[in-house]
C-alpha cells in the first residue's frame, strides 16, 4: 500500500509567488480532476476518494482511504476509465471490496481544475514535495477558487516534513486547511 501524508495550507497568489521565489524552479502540472462515487454514496460515507485526474494529459486513477494516524492509503494507476481502473487498483493493494462497491457503476460527483507547481526537496534525511495549487473546485454547477500549499511527505524522517510545514506556515502566515479538495468540492454540490 502506498501511504500519503500531506500537510495542506490555505494560501493566496502572493504567498504562492513568495514560496516560488524562496525555492526557485518548480515543475508545472496541469490538473483536471473528476471525483466519483456510487449512486448511493457509499464511498463518500466511508471517506474513500475515487478519482480520475488528467496530469499534463495523462489519465491517472486513484483510490484514497483514511488511516488511523490521519494519513491516507493511496493507490494509483494510469488508466483513462475509472471502472477499468478498479481491478488494477485492487491488484496494487487497494481494498478488494472496491470491486463489489463499484459493481453497479459510479457517477461523477464533483471536480477540480488547477495548475500545480511541484518541487521535490531533500531536507535533513527526508524527501518532501512542495505543491502550489491554484485553480477552481467544481460541484453542482458552481465553482469556488482554490489556492493552497501542500507539503507531502515522500520518504525518510517523517518528523522533518512536519517541521518544514510548520516553518513554512509560520514564515508565510498560512493556516492549516483541514478539508480535502473533494470535501470542499462536495460542499458546493450540497449548497
Amino acid at each position: 500500500m502506498g501511504r500519503e501524508l500531506e500537510l495542506k495550507y490555505r494560501a493566496d497568489g502572493e504567498t504562492l509567488a513568495a514560496i516560488r521565489e524562496k525555492f526557485g524552479e518548480f515543475m508545472p502540472i496541469s490538473m483536471e480532476t473528476v471525483y466519483y462515487d456510487t449512486p448511493d454514496g457509499v464511498l463518500r460515507a466511508r471517506h474513500w476518494t475515487l478519482r480520475r485526474r488528467m496530469e499534463n494529459g495523462v489519465a491517472v486513477c486513484t483510490l484514497k482511504t483514511p488511516l488511523p494516524d490521519g494519513s491516507r492509503g493511496e493507490w494509483e494507476t494510469e488508466c483513462g476509465d475509472i471502472l477499468a481502473a478498479v481491478p488494477k487498483l485492487c491488484k496494487l493493494g487497494a481494498p478488494e471490496e472496491l470491486k463489489a462497491l463499484t459493481a453497479q457503476g459510479v457517477r461523477e460527483s464533483c471536480g477540480a481544475k488547477f495548475t500545480r507547481l511541484a518541487k521535490l526537496l531533500d531536507i535533513g534525511g527526508c524527501t518532501v514535495e512542495i505543491a502550489l495549487d491554484k485553480g477552481v473546485l467544481l460541484g453542482g454547477g458552481k465553482e469556488t477558487p482554490l489556492c493552497e500549499v501542500e507539503v507531502e511527505y515522500k520518504d525518510g524522517d517523517e518528523s522533518a516534513a512536519h517541521i518544514l510545514a510548520q516553518m513554512l506556515a509560520a514564515e508565510f502566515h498560512m493556516h492549516r486547511e483541514p478539508k480535502s479538495k473533494v470535501v470542499r468540492a462536495m460542499e458546493l454540490v450540497q449548497r
